[in-house]
């Protein structure tokens, strides 16, 4: 059975993952690879039953994109799972469901950037009192950063996205054995 590669792009939100996901995609479909993304926020947007963001719901959203990636691995050459992602614990329990070849690769950038960017308006929403358990901002609902990620990108204001992609591009060189550049 095909084991293709299973990127999991996690970190806080407005860290990069769906911008990288999407430019990897972009940038390999010029290569003739068949690239799948697993968007997390899609995922969860499926529920008929709307689920919070507490470490239950997070497994069951978290392992159904796990199950989905294992369902869809044989048909594409890589799959691109961007999504926060915020418990060890959880990130532990799709990695054993998803080895061989399963590579997380953590987003790390300042919260200063991640409100600057705030693409949702979560931060400024937490900041108004609406949202209380903003994951990683919220002193109730923290992001526990990977313990043993394959690969740390940092995606604060001061990296560039074209940095970031080739630092990602460099390490997927390893993991798919072509050499891959940015320009």
């Amino acid at each position: 059975m095909n084991k293709s590669p299973i990127i999991w792009l996690t970190g806080m939100s407005g860290s990069g993952k769906s911008t990288l996901a999407n430019h990897l995609k972009n940038k390999l479909k010029k290569y003739e690879y068949k690239v799948l993304i697993i968007d997390g926020d899609s995922i969860r947007d499926l529920d008929q039953k709307k689920l919070g963001f507490g470490l239950g719901d997070v497994l069951v959203n978290n392992m159904r994109i796990a199950s989905l990636c294992e369902e869809q691995r044989s048909k594409f050459d890589l799959v691109l799972v961007p999504v926060i992602s915020p418990y060890e614990k959880v990130r532990q329990k799709v990695r054993k469901a998803l080895e061989p070849n399963f590579h997380l690769i953590y987003l790390k950038a300042d919260i200063y950037s991640l409100k600057s960017r705030d693409t949702k308006g979560l931060y400024a929403a937490a900041d108004r009192g609406e949202i209380k358990d903003l994951i990683g901002y919220s002193n109730i609902n923290p992001y526990d950063k990977p313990v043993n990620p394959e690969l740390t990108v940092r995606t604060s204001s001061d990296n560039s996205v074209d940095g970031a992609l080739n630092y990602i591009l460099e390490y997927l060189n390893g993991v798919i054995g072509d050499k891959i550049t940015f320009k």
